[in-house]
């Protein structure tokens, strides 16, 4: 079993998906630290310890959002593969795109998947399970050589 929490950091904009995703980890038990940034700009100053924030802790998973304001998912996914200190992070993409290209873009960007919202409807619950199952099998970054 694994010692080490996997932090979970959220990049999402829409309350409800929030709200689905924080309720499915209470449902299913999982204590996993989850912190929200709102945009791609908010998040990679969480990753970066920028703007007087502290730099997020490894090990971490991020599960985002692409349709955002001011940084969107795939511009936040080419400055993350950019920045050799956060080019191996775990990214699950969770969206309502089904646009080829944003797949194409998010794969091309090694996301370790990509979850359309509309397929698992209110099954928040099911994804947050696969995750879960997921960090215990998988083991992630705990620290930048």
């Amino acid at each position: 079993m694994r010692s080490e929490t996997i932090n979970i950091l959220l990049v999402e904009d829409d309350e409800l998906d929030v709200e689905a995703v924080e309720r499915a980890f209470e449902e299913l038990k999982i204590a996993n630290p989850i912190t929200l940034a709102r945009d791609g700009v908010e998040a990679l100053e969480m990753l970066r310890g920028e703007a007087g924030r502290e730099k997020f802790p490894r090990p971490f998973l991020i599960l985002l959002d692409l349709n955002m304001p001011r940084m969107n998912g795939i511009e936040f996914l080419q400055n993350l593969r950019a920045d050799p200190d956060l080019t191996d992070s775990v990214v699950f993409v969770l969206t309502t795109s089904k646009s080829e290209q944003d797949k194409v873009a998010a794969y091309n960007s090694h996301v370790a998947g990509y979850i359309i919202k509309s397929d698992i409807g209110n099954g928040f619950l099911k994804l947050v399970e696969m995750l879960d199952n997921y960090w215990r099998v998988v083991e992630l970054p705990s620290k930048k050589e």
